[in-house]
């Protein structure tokens, strides 16, 4: 019997007439040093019906009272079920053609997957895996906020491995006979995205299902973003579960995650690093890190208004070099309480938020290659936590689709 891994699900999209402009809004762990892009963006939507209304900007948390923020976040959300602002679309499949600021167009489709055919951790047989750690720590205040949410919004980006473009290149290629549900011009320098509605789900789903028979690795889909997301469905599903009859959960909607699957062999999907910043780190932390990089490639650096920029004998290959850097980041904040580390995504960003930071240290991370991944993940492996982002920050996915989970 072929597994269920792949479901349609009904997913809701602003009515007619939303300012589309300000209703899609970044992944919420995007920008999270530089708060003053969350607030150019509050500004900018004002009270319009948006999905910043719908989430909690990790920039934020510190800052807010956060149980009244969840409060505010679940109280949106119903009012905009309750006065039809969000429509029902049937079961459906979104095709999404993004094409970003920097030029790159990526294609994904937007589906549901099943959430007992996934998992973060080592040892547990399923089909759909993360590719880099989970810190489990970032999941109980994420699921404080889904906890009493009525809907979900995806930031999560799904990898599969169709080397010969079977499923949405073919989609892609007869889109003009579908219906477009979404066209419009994404905020902050997001780019542009384009949505078809695709209602003929049973025969994407058997050439999902073909495609899983086909590799034979035991892998449908590699989390490419957004993991902590799913890790958080999870645990909420895992939760909600307990008290339901066998019957009941068959088709539960927290069951099922809305997530956009891309594949990894589009052109659009470009692996891009994620580079550290550690505050309050000095010297110390500095000559550290250089003792432990005895490799033979000069691709990472370090970077501190003190020390300026000095390279960093790195492996060459690139995963070891996260295990390298990361471990030693680790075992450094067991030590020094005093200092944090954030991840950014833009080395022009990275740098800008060192000069404004004195006590910083930036370290300029290598990309990662994307052609053994799949092969990587199917052993069992996960890269150290955030190795590598699928473009710049400003291509991650923007909150657009939804669907009810309660």
């Amino acid at each position: 019997m072929t597994k269920q891994i792949v479901v349609a699900p009904h997913i809701l999209l602003p009515k007619p007439g939303t300012d589309m402009h300000a209703y899609a809004v970044i992944a919420c762990d995007q920008f999270t040093s530089q708060v003053e892009y969350w607030n150019e963006l509050k500004e900018m939507i004002g009270n319009k019906l948006s999905t910043f209304h719908m989430i909690y900007p990790e920039a934020y948390l510190e800052n807010t009272d956060q149980e009244k923020y969840i409060n505010q976040i679940n109280q949106n959300i119903s009012n905009y079920l309750k006065d039809n602002q969000l429509v029902d679309l049937g079961e459906s499949f979104i095709l999404v053609e993004r094409v970003t600021d920097y030029g790159v167009r990526r294609l994904g489709l937007v589906i549901s997957v099943d959430l007992e055919e996934y998992s973060y951790k080592r040892g547990v047989p399923c089909s759909i895996k993360a590719s880099e750690a989970t810190i489990v720590e970032r999941i109980p205040p994420r699921l404080k906020i889904r906890k009493d949410a009525p809907i979900e919004l995806p930031h999560t980006l799904v990898l599969f491995d169709d080397a010969e473009k079977s499923i949405v290149e073919p989609l892609y290629a007869k889109r003009n006979s579908l219906q477009c549900v979404y066209d419009f011009d994404l905020n902050q320098k997001g780019g542009h995205i384009r949505g078809y509605l695709i209602k003929d789900t049973e025969s994407v789903i058997k050439k999902f299902n073909e495609l899983y028979e086909k590799n034979n690795n035991g892998l449908m889909f590699i989390v490419g973003d957004g993991n902590h997301s799913l890790a958080t469905a999870k645990a909420h599903w895992e939760n909600v579960k307990q008290g339901l009859s066998e019957e009941e959960r068959k088709n539960h909607p927290a069951r099922f995650a809305l997530v956009e699957a891309n594949n990894i062999y589009d052109d659009g999907i470009i692996f891009e690093p994620i580079h550290r910043i550690m505050f309050n780190a000095g010297e110390e932390f500095v000559d550290g890190l250089l003792d432990v990089c005895d490799g033979s490639s000069e691709v990472c650096y370090v970077y501190s208004q003190k020390t300026r920029k000095i390279p960093l004998k790195t492996p060459k290959n690139a995963a070891e070099t996260y295990q390298v850097v990361q471990k030693y980041i680790d075992e450094y904040l067991i030590k020094h309480k005093e200092s944090k580390v954030d991840f950014i995504h833009d080395e022009s960003s990275l740098i800008d938020i060192a000069n404004r930071n004195p006590d910083s240290v930036a370290i300029v991370m290598p990309a990662l290659g994307k052609g053994d991944i799949f092969e990587f993940v199917a052993k069992d492996m996960v890269l150290p936590r955030k190795s590598f982002s699928m473009g710049h920050a400003s291509e991650k996915r923007y909150y657009l689709e939804a669907k009810k989970i309660a």
